[in-house]
């Protein structure tokens, strides 16, 4: 007899509203054995568990994954193996798990690091990604502002290294969205001024939590330091504009 072995799902928890989950990736964390999350090496905190909880039963058993929060390359590959091992572990023992990340599960996600992984060194896992609403779409419903229209293209860019994606176009899109623009807001903005087209833009912050803020002029960031969880809208005005 063949030895069960377990599914993953890559389960995206949405922006932050509990509401935005997915009904199919709801019945799926009614029903896996263990719960996987990212946290920092500083906590056990993880905000997606948090978003998730009132979907996940207390029979689960819920792991966080310390990530050292680190730009040497070799480190955070190290992490990634290790943990997507760990869970290969578990699914070996027969187990059904969930790895949550927030928006999307495909989306600037350190699930995709860990799902290469498996992928690579575990090719006899069976992996299911059920993906889940981003914050920059939550971001252009919360403001009523369409995100693309017609022909129009999109840009969706880290702000991990400010703006210089922008600066490297020669044909600038007409809109961008700047994800974790954080550290980084004051030399995107500046990327946005010099571009000269862009003079649509919003910020939001804490997108779809209690605490949102939306910040109309997004020079307000020069003056004090975004949240962590910040993104910036920025549009080549169109009629429809708000």
């Amino acid at each position: 007899m063949n030895k069960k072995i377990g599914i993953l799902y890559g389960i995206g928890v949405g922006p932050g509203d509990p509401e935005l989950i997915t009904i199919k990736s709801a019945k799926i964390l009614n029903r896996v054995d263990v719960v996987f999350a990212a946290s920092s090496t500083k906590n056990d905190y993880s905000l997606a568990v948090k978003i998730a909880k009132p979907y996940i039963p207390e029979t689960a058993s819920v792991r966080m994954l310390a990530f050292p929060m680190t730009t040497d390359q070799s480190e955070m590959e190290t992490a990634w193996k290790d943990h997507a091992m760990a869970i290969v572990k578990v699914l070996e023992e027969g187990k059904d798990a969930a790895f949550l990340t927030l928006g999307d599960s495909m989306t600037y996600s350190t699930y995709s690091y860990i799902l290469r992984h498996i992928k690579t060194s575990a090719p006899h896992i069976t992996v299911k990604t059920i993906p889940g609403i981003t914050s920059y779409q939550a971001a252009a419903a919360c403001l009523n502002t369409p995100l693309v229209e017609g022909e129009e293209s999109l840009l969706i860019v880290s702000g991990v290294r400010g703006g210089d994606r922008l600066r490297q176009l020669t044909g600038k899109p007409e809109n961008v969205v700047f994800l974790k623009a954080y550290r980084n807001v004051k030399d995107i903005n500046a990327a946005i001024d010099e571009s000269k087209v862009f003079n649509n833009c919003v910020g939001i912050s804490k997108c779809g939590h209690p605490d949102q803020e939306v910040i109309e002029d997004i020079k307000n960031f020069n003056q004090k330091a975004p949240d962590y969880w910040t993104l910036i809208i920025a549009k080549q005005k169109n009629e429809n504009d708000i």
